[in-house]
């Protein structure tokens, strides 16, 4: 592991631990050269997801994507960045436990909405209108109706 500082490949491990999801570890290393200590996770190596799009194109998996979509839906919302990145790692691990190497973006949505429902409905709502296209007023409320016959139930 190469210093960020001096650029030397020679470090030593002070400090190791799990982070809190468990899934990775989390170690601080001193430059055997310059002394500066810094930070390097660990994590085990999956297999690549390829994600085919709508247009039936297909790339890589990208978990910023996710983030990026839900941070604009909870734009001016209490939903704290921590949860934001909760949602994304739920999500990730549905995945990855599908043991598929493919996966549309339409069971990436669903399955971010069935997460952000039941942080906040705002936000799903401003999500879903997005990911589902809603082409009219009549759309959004029908939505909208489905999530209040939910807190009906």
């Amino acid at each position: 592991m190469k210093c960020p500082k001096c650029n030397c490949s020679e470090s030593k491990v002070v400090d190791t631990r799990p982070t809190d999801d468990g899934f990775k570890i989390r170690r601080r290393r001193e430059c055997i050269e310059c002394g500066y200590r810094f930070t390097t996770y660990e994590k085990i190596e999956e297999t690549q997801i390829v994600v085919i799009k709508r247009d039936g194109t297909r790339q890589g998996y990208n978990r910023d994507k996710i983030i990026n979509g839900l941070i604009r839906a909870c734009d001016k919302r209490s939903v704290s960045l921590k949860q934001i990145e909760g949602i994304a790692d739920k999500v990730e691990k549905q995945l990855l436990n599908t043991f598929q190497n493919e996966v549309s973006t339409e069971v990436i949505g669903e399955l971010v909405m069935n997460e952000l429902q039941g942080v906040d409905d705002v936000a799903y709502v401003r999500f879903a209108s997005v990911y589902r296209k809603f082409k009219d007023i009549n759309t959004f409320m029908d939505e909208l109706k489905k999530i209040l016959d939910e807190r009906k139930k």
